[in-house]
């Protein structure tokens, strides 16, 4: 079972490298370590389960967190409508994007990163992303706002892009042209 004794944390070299593409059809480890990942997401969400292993709560977690370089993360989510996104992935490869862009209103957090860093993260409001699923499978996403969000930023990940690499410096609150505001209510 992944803890976050396994997460490492911001400023690990890790972090800031680009993941290796992983072998198809996925290994038994591999489809391993992406239902190990969603495992870890599922705990983060139950109270009773996060308390007692001191998870902190995660909609999204990445291969290379773990300082493990390959291209695969999971997700666990829910969009507006209460349609579940439950992925491990396999090498995702965005495929399309909105000009449109939207951000979080309360800004990002991530796993590996303990303090709170201010400040609005410009993202796609829409993304078409590829991958492999923990099955094997090839899939097709197409998503919007939050959800997109949160694909956007595992996939960052995956190239070592940490989330405040996009806020901007001189005025994380700036507003972002073209934008849709995406707020805590979501």
């Amino acid at each position: 079972m992944i803890t976050m004794k396994d997460i490492i944390r911001d400023g690990h070299p890790a972090l800031r490298k680009r993941a290796k593409e992983v072998p198809v059809p996925l290994t038994k480890e591999d489809r391993e370590l992406l239902l190990d990942m969603l495992e870890f997401l599922e705990n983060s969400q139950d109270p009773h389960l996060a308390e007692q292993y001191d998870l902190r709560a995660g909609v999204g977690l990445a291969a290379p967190q773990l300082n493990i370089s390959k291209r695969m993360f999971a997700v666990l989510i829910e969009d507006d409508d209460g349609n579940e996104y439950r992925y491990g992935l396999a090498n995702p490869k965005i495929v399309s994007h909105s000009v449109k862009k939207a951000y979080l209103t309360s800004g990002e957090g991530c796993l590996s990163v303990d303090e709170n860093i201010p400040g609005y993260v410009p993202r796609y409001d829409k993304i078409t992303i590829t991958g492999i699923d923990h099955n094997g499978n090839e899939v097709k996403l197409r998503l919007r706002g939050l959800v997109s969000i949160v694909f956007q930023h595992e996939y960052d990940h995956l190239n070592g892009v940490m989330f405040y690499d996009h806020i901007d410096e001189k005025d994380p609150f700036a507003p972002i042209p073209n934008s849709k505001p995406i707020g805590d209510e979501e």
